[in-house]
Protein backbone atom coordinates (compact mmCIF):
# COMPACT_ATOMS: atom_id res chain seq x y z
CA UNK A 1 0.00 0.00 0.00
CA UNK A 2 2.89 1.93 0.90
CA UNK A 3 4.83 1.29 -2.17
CA UNK A 4 1.79 2.09 -4.53
CA UNK A 5 1.03 5.59 -2.52
CA UNK A 6 4.44 6.04 -3.19
CA UNK A 7 4.49 5.72 -6.88
CA UNK A 8 0.77 8.23 -7.12
CA UNK A 9 2.61 10.93 -5.05
CA UNK A 10 5.95 10.90 -7.53
CA UNK A 11 3.67 10.43 -11.05
CA UNK A 12 1.75 13.69 -9.38
CA UNK A 13 4.70 15.65 -8.37
CA UNK A 14 6.31 14.80 -12.09
CA UNK A 15 2.68 15.47 -13.70
CA UNK A 16 3.32 19.01 -11.85
CA UNK A 17 6.58 20.00 -12.55
CA UNK A 18 6.49 18.97 -16.41
CA UNK A 19 3.16 21.23 -16.55
CA UNK A 20 5.15 23.93 -14.44
CA UNK A 21 8.24 23.51 -16.84
CA UNK A 22 6.62 22.86 -19.80
CA UNK A 23 8.87 19.71 -20.70
CA UNK A 24 7.56 16.22 -21.66
CA UNK A 25 9.45 13.82 -22.97
CA UNK A 26 8.40 12.42 -26.71
CA UNK A 27 6.21 9.72 -24.86
CA UNK A 28 5.23 9.92 -20.81
CA UNK A 29 6.45 6.98 -19.05
CA UNK A 30 4.22 3.70 -19.23
CA UNK A 31 3.68 4.70 -15.56
CA UNK A 32 2.30 7.94 -16.00
CA UNK A 33 0.48 6.66 -19.15
CA UNK A 34 -1.17 4.04 -16.83
CA UNK A 35 -2.71 6.78 -14.12
CA UNK A 36 -3.94 8.80 -16.88
CA UNK A 37 -5.43 5.61 -17.94
CA UNK A 38 -6.82 4.34 -14.61
CA UNK A 39 -7.99 7.88 -13.92
CA UNK A 40 -10.27 7.77 -17.26
CA UNK A 41 -11.40 4.54 -15.87
CA UNK A 42 -13.18 5.88 -12.78
CA UNK A 43 -15.62 7.81 -14.97
CA UNK A 44 -16.55 4.92 -17.28
CA UNK A 45 -18.11 1.51 -17.17
CA UNK A 46 -15.42 0.78 -20.51
CA UNK A 47 -12.43 -0.86 -19.38
CA UNK A 48 -9.42 1.27 -20.30
CA UNK A 49 -6.40 -1.04 -20.08
CA UNK A 50 -3.05 -0.21 -20.06
CA UNK A 51 -1.04 -3.34 -22.19
CA UNK A 52 1.33 -3.28 -24.67
CA UNK A 53 -0.83 -3.46 -27.50
CA UNK A 54 -2.28 -0.24 -26.52
CA UNK A 55 0.91 1.01 -26.13
CA UNK A 56 1.63 0.19 -29.78
CA UNK A 57 -1.00 2.59 -30.42
CA UNK A 58 -0.44 5.63 -28.37
CA UNK A 59 2.94 5.37 -30.48
CA UNK A 60 0.84 5.31 -33.78
CA UNK A 61 -1.34 8.05 -32.80
CA UNK A 62 1.27 10.44 -31.73
CA UNK A 63 3.64 9.57 -34.45
CA UNK A 64 2.73 8.52 -37.53
CA UNK A 65 -0.65 9.93 -37.16
CA UNK A 66 -0.47 13.11 -35.40
CA UNK A 67 -1.52 15.01 -38.58
CA UNK A 68 -4.50 12.68 -38.99
CA UNK A 69 -5.21 12.88 -34.65
CA UNK A 70 -5.32 16.89 -35.22
CA UNK A 71 -7.55 16.90 -37.91
CA UNK A 72 -9.94 14.66 -35.88
CA UNK A 73 -9.86 16.56 -33.08
CA UNK A 74 -11.12 19.45 -35.13
CA UNK A 75 -14.00 17.66 -36.60
CA UNK A 76 -15.40 16.27 -33.54
CA UNK A 77 -16.33 19.89 -32.07
CA UNK A 78 -18.80 19.21 -34.71
CA UNK A 79 -19.83 15.85 -34.77
CA UNK A 80 -19.35 14.77 -31.01
CA UNK A 81 -21.98 16.97 -29.50
CA UNK A 82 -24.44 15.24 -31.82
CA UNK A 83 -23.17 11.80 -31.02
CA UNK A 84 -22.71 12.30 -27.61
CA UNK A 85 -26.19 13.49 -26.94
CA UNK A 86 -27.92 10.04 -28.71
CA UNK A 87 -25.73 7.94 -26.93
CA UNK A 88 -26.93 9.98 -23.69
CA UNK A 89 -30.42 9.73 -24.50
CA UNK A 90 -30.05 5.58 -25.53
CA UNK A 91 -27.83 5.51 -22.08
CA UNK A 92 -24.50 4.34 -23.25
CA UNK A 93 -21.34 5.00 -22.52
CA UNK A 94 -20.58 8.30 -24.11
CA UNK A 95 -17.12 7.00 -24.42
CA UNK A 96 -18.66 4.72 -27.53
CA UNK A 97 -18.12 8.03 -29.67
CA UNK A 98 -14.33 7.28 -30.12
CA UNK A 99 -15.75 4.05 -32.06
CA UNK A 100 -16.67 6.56 -35.13
CA UNK A 101 -12.97 7.36 -34.70
CA UNK A 102 -11.58 4.12 -35.36
CA UNK A 103 -14.21 3.59 -37.99
CA UNK A 104 -14.29 6.20 -40.30
CA UNK A 105 -12.01 8.99 -38.63
CA UNK A 106 -14.88 11.28 -38.17
CA UNK A 107 -15.28 11.12 -42.17
CA UNK A 108 -18.81 10.91 -43.35
CA UNK A 109 -17.66 10.06 -46.47
CA UNK A 110 -15.67 7.31 -45.66
CA UNK A 111 -15.89 3.69 -47.76
CA UNK A 112 -14.03 0.67 -46.44
CA UNK A 113 -13.03 -2.01 -48.64
CA UNK A 114 -15.84 -3.93 -47.90
CA UNK A 115 -18.54 -1.37 -49.05
CA UNK A 116 -18.98 -0.08 -45.43
CA UNK A 117 -20.61 3.53 -45.78
CA UNK A 118 -20.09 6.40 -42.96
CA UNK A 119 -19.18 7.87 -39.51
CA UNK A 120 -20.08 4.11 -38.07
CA UNK A 121 -19.20 2.51 -41.47
CA UNK A 122 -22.58 0.55 -41.96
CA UNK A 123 -22.78 -1.87 -45.06
CA UNK A 124 -25.87 -1.66 -46.82
CA UNK A 125 -27.94 -4.89 -45.55
CA UNK A 126 -27.25 -3.57 -41.98
CA UNK A 127 -27.98 -0.16 -42.71
CA UNK A 128 -31.36 -1.51 -43.74
CA UNK A 129 -31.75 -3.96 -40.72
CA UNK A 130 -31.95 -0.66 -38.89
CA UNK A 131 -34.59 1.61 -41.29
CA UNK A 132 -31.05 3.21 -42.73
CA UNK A 133 -32.51 4.44 -46.03
CA UNK A 134 -29.89 3.64 -49.03
CA UNK A 135 -30.82 4.89 -52.31
CA UNK A 136 -29.71 6.80 -55.28
CA UNK A 137 -30.24 10.28 -53.90
CA UNK A 138 -29.92 9.74 -50.28
CA UNK A 139 -27.39 7.32 -48.26
CA UNK A 140 -28.76 7.90 -44.38
CA UNK A 141 -25.48 6.05 -43.17
CA UNK A 142 -24.30 9.63 -43.69
CA UNK A 143 -26.18 11.25 -41.76
CA UNK A 144 -24.63 12.08 -38.34
CA UNK A 145 -28.26 12.08 -36.59
CA UNK A 146 -29.87 8.97 -38.23
CA UNK A 147 -26.24 7.22 -38.48
CA UNK A 148 -25.48 7.21 -35.02
CA UNK A 149 -28.88 6.60 -33.83
CA UNK A 150 -28.44 3.35 -35.72
CA UNK A 151 -24.93 2.68 -34.18
CA UNK A 152 -26.96 3.53 -30.45
CA UNK A 153 -29.19 0.39 -31.57
CA UNK A 154 -26.95 -1.92 -32.60
CA UNK A 155 -24.42 -1.43 -29.63
CA UNK A 156 -27.54 -1.60 -26.72
CA UNK A 157 -28.32 -5.22 -28.65
CA UNK A 158 -24.60 -6.23 -28.64
CA UNK A 159 -24.56 -5.33 -24.81
CA UNK A 160 -27.38 -7.47 -24.13
CA UNK A 161 -25.89 -10.33 -25.62
CA UNK A 162 -22.59 -10.13 -24.70
CA UNK A 163 -22.60 -8.25 -21.68
CA UNK A 164 -18.79 -6.45 -22.00
CA UNK A 165 -18.18 -3.64 -23.58
CA UNK A 166 -14.58 -4.63 -25.69
CA UNK A 167 -16.79 -8.06 -26.31
CA UNK A 168 -19.31 -5.40 -27.68
CA UNK A 169 -16.41 -3.26 -29.79
CA UNK A 170 -15.09 -6.25 -31.69
CA UNK A 171 -18.75 -8.02 -32.24
CA UNK A 172 -19.18 -4.30 -34.00
CA UNK A 173 -16.40 -4.36 -36.10
CA UNK A 174 -16.47 -8.34 -37.00
CA UNK A 175 -20.02 -9.36 -36.32
CA UNK A 176 -21.55 -11.40 -33.28
CA UNK A 177 -21.31 -14.83 -34.95
CA UNK A 178 -16.80 -14.11 -35.27
CA UNK A 179 -16.93 -13.39 -31.21
CA UNK A 180 -19.15 -15.87 -30.50
CA UNK A 181 -16.59 -18.31 -32.75
CA UNK A 182 -13.40 -16.68 -30.16
CA UNK A 183 -15.25 -17.40 -27.35
CA UNK A 184 -15.86 -21.14 -27.97
CA UNK A 185 -12.31 -21.31 -29.50
CA UNK A 186 -10.85 -20.15 -26.46
CA UNK A 187 -12.94 -22.47 -23.96
CA UNK A 188 -15.87 -20.45 -23.04
CA UNK A 189 -13.80 -17.31 -22.05
CA UNK A 190 -15.43 -13.79 -21.85
CA UNK A 191 -12.65 -11.72 -21.54
CA UNK A 192 -11.23 -10.13 -24.82
CA UNK A 193 -7.97 -10.07 -24.09
CA UNK A 194 -8.00 -13.96 -23.80
CA UNK A 195 -9.99 -14.60 -26.43
CA UNK A 196 -8.22 -11.73 -29.04
CA UNK A 197 -6.03 -14.27 -30.89
CA UNK A 198 -8.86 -16.40 -31.92
CA UNK A 199 -10.53 -12.87 -33.54
CA UNK A 200 -9.59 -11.54 -37.25
CA UNK A 201 -6.73 -9.56 -37.13
CA UNK A 202 -8.80 -6.09 -37.59
CA UNK A 203 -10.76 -7.17 -34.27
CA UNK A 204 -7.57 -7.84 -32.65
CA UNK A 205 -6.33 -4.09 -33.19
CA UNK A 206 -9.77 -2.65 -32.82
CA UNK A 207 -10.03 -2.85 -28.57
CA UNK A 208 -6.61 -1.02 -27.98
CA UNK A 209 -7.02 1.54 -30.67
CA UNK A 210 -10.06 2.39 -29.58
CA UNK A 211 -8.46 2.84 -25.76
CA UNK A 212 -5.36 4.76 -27.22
CA UNK A 213 -7.80 7.10 -28.98
CA UNK A 214 -9.36 7.45 -25.41
CA UNK A 215 -6.28 8.58 -24.48
CA UNK A 216 -4.77 10.65 -26.84
CA UNK A 217 -7.66 12.89 -27.34
CA UNK A 218 -7.66 13.68 -23.93
CA UNK A 219 -3.82 14.29 -23.74
CA UNK A 220 -3.20 15.12 -27.26
CA UNK A 221 -1.26 18.30 -25.98
CA UNK A 222 1.57 16.43 -24.11
CA UNK A 223 2.43 15.13 -27.45
CA UNK A 224 2.69 18.42 -28.94
CA UNK A 225 -0.22 17.94 -31.73
CA UNK A 226 -2.15 20.58 -32.91
CA UNK A 227 -5.64 20.61 -33.84
CA UNK A 228 -6.51 21.49 -37.06
CA UNK A 229 -8.78 24.50 -36.41
CA UNK A 230 -12.69 23.58 -37.59
CA UNK A 231 -14.34 25.17 -40.28
CA UNK A 232 -17.28 24.66 -38.61
CA UNK A 233 -18.82 23.50 -35.24
CA UNK A 234 -21.88 22.38 -33.92
CA UNK A 235 -22.28 25.92 -32.53
CA UNK A 236 -21.86 27.24 -35.83
CA UNK A 237 -24.36 25.50 -38.08
CA UNK A 238 -28.15 24.86 -37.89
CA UNK A 239 -30.91 22.94 -39.82
CA UNK A 240 -33.86 23.49 -41.83
CA UNK A 241 -36.55 21.16 -42.85
CA UNK A 242 -37.04 20.79 -46.86
CA UNK A 243 -40.08 19.72 -48.15
CA UNK A 244 -39.52 20.18 -52.25
CA UNK A 245 -36.99 19.57 -54.72
CA UNK A 246 -33.90 21.77 -54.12
CA UNK A 247 -30.11 20.99 -55.83
CA UNK A 248 -26.79 22.40 -54.06
CA UNK A 249 -26.59 24.66 -57.22
CA UNK A 250 -29.71 26.73 -56.50
CA UNK A 251 -28.92 26.81 -52.44
CA UNK A 252 -25.19 27.91 -53.50
CA UNK A 253 -26.30 30.61 -56.17
CA UNK A 254 -28.66 32.07 -54.47
CA UNK A 255 -27.25 32.65 -50.56
CA UNK A 256 -23.56 32.78 -52.33
CA UNK A 257 -22.33 29.59 -50.57
CA UNK A 258 -19.78 27.31 -52.25
CA UNK A 259 -20.75 23.76 -53.13
CA UNK A 260 -18.00 22.08 -51.49
CA UNK A 261 -19.18 23.83 -47.78
CA UNK A 262 -23.07 22.21 -48.89
CA UNK A 263 -21.66 18.74 -49.60
CA UNK A 264 -19.42 19.02 -46.68
CA UNK A 265 -22.51 20.25 -44.61
CA UNK A 266 -24.81 17.92 -45.83
CA UNK A 267 -22.89 14.41 -47.24
CA UNK A 268 -26.58 12.60 -46.66
CA UNK A 269 -27.25 13.76 -50.32
CA UNK A 270 -25.13 11.95 -52.74
CA UNK A 271 -25.92 13.74 -56.13
CA UNK A 272 -25.92 17.55 -54.67
CA UNK A 273 -29.54 17.45 -54.68
CA UNK A 274 -32.41 17.30 -52.28
CA UNK A 275 -34.95 14.72 -53.50
CA UNK A 276 -38.80 15.47 -53.38
CA UNK A 277 -39.67 12.04 -51.03
CA UNK A 278 -42.48 12.78 -49.75
CA UNK A 279 -40.75 13.49 -46.55
CA UNK A 280 -39.41 16.12 -45.18
CA UNK A 281 -35.42 16.19 -45.18
CA UNK A 282 -32.72 18.19 -43.49
CA UNK A 283 -30.53 21.13 -44.72
CA UNK A 284 -27.39 22.01 -42.99
CA UNK A 285 -26.23 25.38 -43.45
CA UNK A 286 -24.15 27.63 -41.37
CA UNK A 287 -25.94 29.71 -38.95
CA UNK A 288 -25.37 33.00 -41.01
CA UNK A 289 -26.92 31.50 -43.77
CA UNK A 290 -30.40 30.35 -42.04
CA UNK A 291 -32.33 33.87 -42.33
CA UNK A 292 -31.65 34.62 -45.55
CA UNK A 293 -32.41 31.11 -46.90
CA UNK A 294 -35.85 31.37 -44.95
CA UNK A 295 -36.14 35.25 -46.23
CA UNK A 296 -35.51 34.47 -49.97
CA UNK A 297 -37.37 31.28 -49.82
CA UNK A 298 -38.54 30.80 -52.99
CA UNK A 299 -35.82 33.12 -54.68
CA UNK A 300 -33.76 30.29 -53.61
CA UNK A 301 -36.61 27.12 -55.23
CA UNK A 302 -36.59 29.21 -58.39
CA UNK A 303 -33.08 30.55 -58.61
CA UNK A 304 -31.48 28.52 -62.46
CA UNK A 305 -34.76 27.69 -63.21
CA UNK A 306 -36.19 30.47 -65.93
CA UNK A 307 -38.08 33.19 -64.26
CA UNK A 308 -41.58 34.39 -64.94
CA UNK A 309 -40.51 37.41 -67.60
CA UNK A 310 -37.92 34.51 -69.25
CA UNK A 311 -41.16 32.25 -68.92
CA UNK A 312 -43.12 35.20 -70.65
CA UNK A 313 -41.16 35.15 -73.49
CA UNK A 314 -40.06 31.53 -73.96
CA UNK A 315 -44.65 31.66 -74.47
CA UNK A 316 -44.52 34.43 -76.67
CA UNK A 317 -41.80 32.42 -78.62
CA UNK A 318 -43.45 29.58 -80.76
CA UNK A 319 -40.38 28.91 -82.80
CA UNK A 320 -38.31 28.28 -79.14
CA UNK A 321 -41.13 26.46 -76.51
CA UNK A 322 -44.82 24.85 -77.43
CA UNK A 323 -47.16 24.53 -75.32
CA UNK A 324 -49.04 21.21 -74.69
CA UNK A 325 -51.08 20.71 -71.89
CA UNK A 326 -50.48 16.78 -69.84
CA UNK A 327 -52.99 14.76 -68.29
CA UNK A 328 -51.74 13.47 -65.33
CA UNK A 329 -52.52 9.55 -65.11
CA UNK A 330 -51.85 7.28 -62.09
CA UNK A 331 -48.14 6.94 -61.04
CA UNK A 332 -47.05 9.89 -62.77
CA UNK A 333 -44.96 12.12 -60.67
CA UNK A 334 -43.65 15.73 -60.67
CA UNK A 335 -39.77 14.48 -61.73
CA UNK A 336 -41.25 11.87 -64.11
CA UNK A 337 -43.23 14.05 -66.35
CA UNK A 338 -40.62 16.59 -66.36
CA UNK A 339 -37.64 13.47 -67.90
CA UNK A 340 -40.29 12.49 -70.15
CA UNK A 341 -40.31 16.47 -71.63
CA UNK A 342 -36.97 16.97 -71.35
CA UNK A 343 -37.46 19.86 -68.55
CA UNK A 344 -37.00 20.03 -64.90
CA UNK A 345 -39.75 20.32 -62.01
CA UNK A 346 -39.19 23.60 -60.75
CA UNK A 347 -40.05 24.82 -64.21
CA UNK A 348 -43.24 22.86 -64.07
CA UNK A 349 -44.39 24.46 -61.06
CA UNK A 350 -43.73 27.75 -61.86
CA UNK A 351 -45.50 27.19 -64.92
CA UNK A 352 -48.15 25.83 -63.04
CA UNK A 353 -48.49 28.07 -59.94
CA UNK A 354 -47.52 24.73 -57.83
CA UNK A 355 -46.59 25.38 -54.05
CA UNK A 356 -45.02 22.01 -53.90
CA UNK A 357 -44.83 18.63 -56.22
CA UNK A 358 -47.86 17.20 -55.03
CA UNK A 359 -49.91 16.21 -58.51
CA UNK A 360 -53.07 14.10 -58.50
CA UNK A 361 -54.60 11.91 -61.29
CA UNK A 362 -56.42 13.84 -63.78
CA UNK A 363 -55.02 16.79 -63.24
CA UNK A 364 -53.61 18.89 -66.14
CA UNK A 365 -50.31 20.52 -66.17
CA UNK A 366 -49.10 23.16 -68.62
CA UNK A 367 -45.70 22.06 -69.99
CA UNK A 368 -43.62 23.84 -72.68
CA UNK A 369 -41.61 21.74 -75.02
CA UNK A 370 -39.19 22.25 -77.44
CA UNK A 371 -39.64 21.20 -81.05
CA UNK A 372 -37.16 18.75 -80.82
CA UNK A 373 -38.46 16.81 -77.72
CA UNK A 374 -41.89 17.48 -78.94
CA UNK A 375 -41.04 15.54 -82.26
CA UNK A 376 -39.56 12.64 -80.26
CA UNK A 377 -42.78 12.16 -78.35
CA UNK A 378 -44.72 9.21 -78.70
CA UNK A 379 -48.55 10.37 -79.97
CA UNK A 380 -49.97 8.29 -77.00
CA UNK A 381 -48.69 10.17 -74.31
CA UNK A 382 -51.29 12.35 -72.42
CA UNK A 383 -50.81 15.40 -74.03
CA UNK A 384 -52.95 17.57 -76.24
CA UNK A 385 -50.85 20.40 -78.69
CA UNK A 386 -51.98 23.73 -77.20
CA UNK A 387 -49.83 25.51 -79.62
CA UNK A 388 -50.93 28.29 -82.33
Amino acid sequence: MLIRLFSFCFILLWLVNSRVAGIYEDYPPDLVVEYRLAELNISTPVSLDYNEHVKKFIHLFSGERRKALGRIIGLSKLYFPVIEEILDRNNLPLEIKYISVIESALDPFAVSSSGAVGLWQFLLHTARMFDLEVNSYIDHRRDVYKSTEAAARYMSYLYEKFGDWHLVFAAYNSGPGVVRNAIERSGGSRNYWEIRRFLPEQSQRFVPAFIAINYMMRYYGDYDIEPSAPEFTFESIDTLHISRPLGFKQIGGELNIPIETLRFLNPVYRLDYIPANGLSNTLVLPSEHIIPFINNYERVFVHGISQSSDATADKNNNDTLIRITHRVRPGDFIHKIAMMYGTISGKIMEWNNLGDDLIHAGQELIIWVSPGILRQLDHSLPFSDDSH
